[in-house]
């Protein structure tokens, strides 16, 4: 499983100009499912997304505000976007190669396990809609972006 996690001060996503769902505060995460992935895989973006140090402290030194805090210390909320295209290989040729991400049923199983696990560790979630053409709007903040792998390897 892959994901895109953007650190925002607001996001929403919108299908054919009708809005779907909007956050505060939070992440932004675009998500694929891999075609090997399962429940591990699952758990494993699950718990590192709830728990990601990623936001600033209030207070305390002069200098830069550090990462000390997560989604869960901040309760902040959590805007997630079904994106296959993260799997796209485009190691020969110029046009992408998606047959490294999983089939649309396993695809939206393993999304929609995804965002359980993720409300399971107490975070609000909204989501995209899996298969359509969306708009997203994300008010990044840092800004802070971070990839994850389930593989954890790039």
């Amino acid at each position: 499983m892959r994901v895109v996690a953007q650190r925002v001060s607001s996001a929403s996503v919108s299908v054919g100009g009708v809005p779907v769902a909007a956050i505060g505060p939070g992440l932004c995460v675009f998500a694929a499912a891999g075609a090997h992935d399962g429940d591990a895989d699952v758990g494993y973006i699950a718990d590192k997304l709830a728990r990601l140090r990623v936001f600033p402290a209030t207070g305390g030194a002069a200098g830069p505000p550090r990462m000390t805090l997560s989604l869960l210390d901040i309760g902040g909320e959590l805007l997630l976007i079904p994106q296959f295209t993260l799997y796209g290989d485009v190691r020969r040729g110029r046009r992408p190669d998606f047959t490294g991400a999983a089939p649309p049923q396993k695809g939206r199983s393993l999304l929609q396990s995804l965002a359980t696990a993720l409300r399971g560790h107490g975070l609000m979630v909204r989501e995209g809609v899996f298969g359509a053409d969306m708009d997203i709007r994300a008010d990044n903040t840092g800004p802070v972006t971070i990839l994850l792998d389930s593989g954890r390897i790039f």
